[in-house]
């Protein structure tokens, strides 16, 4: 019956989380339930009050931040710098860009209206069409909450009570994976086309922008090798490496550096139990603040103040699903409907590659109808206790969720991206689905690697936790 309320508020149109509290007062109501209404007020409140999920408000300012910052110009440069000069050049500079703005973000559609608006404008500048600048700019903001830090990655860790640390080590190799083959798609395009550079290719330039590479790969090595091997003081050696930082950009005039640190600071202070994920994304603001406001000086305190407004409504939408969800799942579990579930999969199949098949269906089809945070709170308590019985690990199924509903976030009839980047393109949206059919294929082939290989996910994650 609970179901039947649900479907029934969702098909008139309600939003998910209204339809899932709604749902869940109705129950109660005409049911047989002993259960006091005043429960789904005390259970939306308790699902809420949880300190992982302090994270969220800040991972969203810190995105916030960073997107009005400028920071955005700044690293599409200096992605530029980097492949701009290969065949297809800014088909690859756009997914290098938003592997980087990943880093910051943690969204999908933080990465496709902050850093799609500059890419899709060039590319159309350059002679590329509409069509392929939309479709490598949403195929390339799927990566942003792959690669950490990653708001869903929070949502799941709390829903599913595991290490959101965990999750974010578990998001590197397969973001990387995926940013690989799309750029292969990306040359496939440029020698089917006969494409050639957008930006004639300068040692200078290239040397710059190695270097900046190199200094995000040894500097975290180096303060390591001191720490560890040499014994110095851990919270010193820290503080030091981040003034070398600013000296190193100040002397060479990086484009992007401090921008690029912003992942090799969270992932090293939370592997390193410097910090927690939540006091990671606190730090992630503070190091967002210090670069718009003291070092860029990109920052004014009115910009500020309609960022924080920003990120009190997206915080406020975030937060309300959750705790709808809760009373939801809550009450799925209290009536038996996930344990009837559970029965008649493992009824079907006791086999997890079937499974996670058949999960994996079930999770796209969801994600082309839900928002990606009311889709991980629904499913979660459904789905995870069957995985966990046929022995798949947590951190691997929640990765395979995640990537599904941000494949979800492509298609209609509710794919957010859609919408966002068939505004900032001008395209209609169907103009828009069809630019992004191709780039399934290499969405597609990751998420049957990251399924059926969770070595992949899981070699980080178990080497530090």
């Amino acid at each position: 019956m609970l179901k039947i309320i649900f479907l029934f508020f969702m098909s008139g149109g309600l939003p998910v989380a209204i339809a899932m509290a709604g749902a869940s007062l109705v129950y109660i109501l005409v049911s047989d339930s002993t259960l006091p209404p005043f429960v789904v007020i005390h259970r939306m409140v308790s699902g809420i009050d949880s300190f992982p999920l302090l994270a969220v408000p800040f991972f969203i300012l810190a995105g916030n931040l960073m997107n009005n910052a400028g920071i955005t110009t700044r690293i599409y440069n200096f992605a530029l710098a980097l492949v701009g000069w290969l065949k297809g050049g800014l088909g690859h500079v756009n997914v290098l860009g938003s592997v980087i703005f990943a880093g910051m973000s943690g969204t999908a559609i933080a990465d496709a209206a902050g850093l799609g608006t500059i890419e899709i404008k060039a590319m159309k500048e350059h002679g590329y069409s509409t069509e392929f600048a939309v479709g490598v700019t949403a195929a390339s903001a799927t990566l942003g909450p792959i690669i950490p830090p990653s708001l869903p990655f929070v949502i799941y860790g709390m829903m599913a009570n595991v290490s959101v640390g965990a999750l974010f080590l578990a998001g590197l190799l397969p973001g990387l994976m995926l940013a690989i083959l799309m750029m292969l798609t990306v040359a496939y395009f440029a020698h089917k086309n006969k494409w050639g550079a957008d930006v004639k290719f300068s040692r200078t330039r290239l040397f710059k922008a190695l270097m900046e590479l190199a200094v995000v790969v040894g500097w975290p090595l180096l303060l390591w090798l001191l720490v560890v091997k040499l014994g110095t003081p851990a919270q010193l050696t820290v503080f030091a490496g981040l003034a070398s930082l600013f000296v190193l950009d100040k002397i060479f005039r990086f484009e992007a550096l401090l921008p690029i640190m912003t992942p090799v600071l969270l992932i090293g202070g939370m592997t390193t139990g410097l910090f927690t994920p939540t006091e990671g994304a606190i730090a992630a603001c503070v190091w967002a603040m210090i670069l718009g406001f003291a070092w860029y000086r990109t920052l004014s305190w009115k910009m500020f103040v309609k960022v924080c407004l920003d990120t009190v409504e997206t915080t406020s939408t975030v937060l309300f699903i959750v705790a709808a969800a809760s009373i939801f799942g809550w009450m799925l579990t209290a009536t038996g409907v996930t344990t009837d579930i559970a029965a008649w999969v493992l009824g079907f199949t006791k086999e997890a590659w079937v499974f996670l098949l058949l999960a994996n269906l079930l999770m796209l089809f969801v994600g082309c109808f839900l928002e990606p945070t009311a889709a991980i709170t629904i499913l979660v308590p459904i789905l995870l206790p069957i995985a966990m019985q046929l022995g798949v690990d947590p951190i691997h199924f929640g990765l395979v969720m995640v990537l599904n509903l941000m494949i979800g976030l492509l298609h209609p009839p509710m794919g957010m991206v859609l919408f966002v980047l068939a505004r900032v393109a001008g395209l209609s949206f169907e103009r828009t689905t069809m630019a992004i059919l191709p780039w399934l294929v290499p969405l597609l082939l990751s998420l049957g690697v990251i399924t059926y290989f969770p070595q992949l996910v899981l070699w980080l994650p178990k080497m530090f936790y």
